[in-house]
């Protein structure tokens, strides 16, 4: 997860800037993840501790809850995530390796994977704070175990919608998606979220 659009806000804009109470903040992240159905483009940027560009990409994604999730990033590095609900599938068209894997609680944390999780039990497994200046609203939500695949993760949102979001791990890694054209609550047909294995393909269930 890779790009982040970086702007400095006017001085005068911070006097407009609320923190919000733990509780208020997961009760609004509740309201804005509380869409049906979420579309959007996205691009990636991840960054290592030092600010040193890894890998740049970008595809589209697609999510339904509860749990149905499609990420598709575009070629050269092409991939394909796909979450019917019960697992998630991995492929990689390069190596024709398709990877199966149990929609496990671990799972369900990962950023892609929240944003179509049950938003009612995020607060059960994150501690959550809020801030907003005008009509963007901020999200950080720290791990309550240290069993997870991140250390912080952001959630920004711009009128409503979701804007971008931001992973830092143990090691400083950081993981930027800035979202474009996001529609929510517009009807997703269910073939998008199942996933058939190419014939031919290597298969390695986890």
């Amino acid at each position: 997860m890779r790009f982040v659009s970086m702007l400095l806000l006017p001085v005068l804009a911070f006097s407009s800037l609320s923190a919000h109470a733990d509780a208020e903040s997961v009760k609004r992240l509740g309201q804005l993840l509380g869409s049906d159905t979420i579309t959007a483009r996205f691009s990636q940027l991840t960054l290592d501790g030092s600010g040193t560009q890894l890998q740049e990409t970008a595809g589209e994604m697609s999510v339904k809850r509860p749990g149905l999730f499609y990420w598709h990033t575009d070629a050269p590095q092409e991939q394909l995530m796909v979450s019917d609900g019960q697992k998630v599938s991995l492929w990689d068209p390069d190596l024709e390796q398709v990877t199966i894997k149990k929609l496990d609680q671990r799972l369900t944390q990962t950023p892609a994977l929240l944003l179509s999780g049950d938003v009612s039990k995020i607060s059960d497994s994150f501690d959550i704070t809020s801030k907003q200046a005008g009509d963007v609203m901020d999200f950080t939500l720290k791990p309550k175990t240290k069993d997870t695949l991140f250390d912080s993760l952001r959630l920004s949102f711009r009128g409503g919608k979701i804007n971008d979001m931001q992973l830092i791990d143990s090691v400083g890694q950081r993981t930027n998606i800035l979202f474009t054209g996001v529609k929510v609550n517009e009807p997703i047909p269910a073939s998008k979220f199942k996933f058939d294995i190419p014939k031919g393909a290597d298969v390695i269930q986890e």
